[in-house]
């Protein structure tokens, strides 16, 4: 991969981290604040909910800090952009679509294949 790829990716990803972790403390100084005591339970109800989606959808971005941070490792040490499965190179086209991916398309879709044979 060539070098100016390599320095779009980092940024891309690197602004993305920053985002997320930009979130994430959002997230926690909101739930930290003391909700007023709700006389109707169908209004506690209601606010449990969103914040039991909230937590669902923190928990989501959560692992994806985890793969953006390996994602920028693979750019240090050189393996970003190649096959974990196969060891070719991933496309640009697929890398812009999915950044922290490690699989190149054909590899992901037997494995996808592979897990709907099994079931899983």
């Amino acid at each position: 991969m060539k070098k100016k790829d390599l320095d779009f990716f980092k940024k891309l990803l690197e602004s993305r981290l920053q985002e997320l972790l930009a979130q994430a403390d959002d997230t926690v100084s909101g739930m930290t604040l003391t909700h007023e005591n709700f006389p109707d339970p169908t209004d506690r109800a209601s606010l449990e909910a969103d914040r039991n989606f909230l937590l669902r959808i923190r928990d989501r971005e959560h692992k994806l800090i985890k793969k953006i941070k390996q994602a920028l490792e693979r750019i240090e040490n050189g393996t970003y952009g190649i096959c974990e499965a196969c060891g070719e190179e991933i496309s640009i086209k697929r890398l812009k679509a999915r950044p922290v991916t490690t699989l190149c398309i054909e590899c992901k879709a037997k494995e996808e294949a592979l897990e709907k044979a099994l079931g899983i």
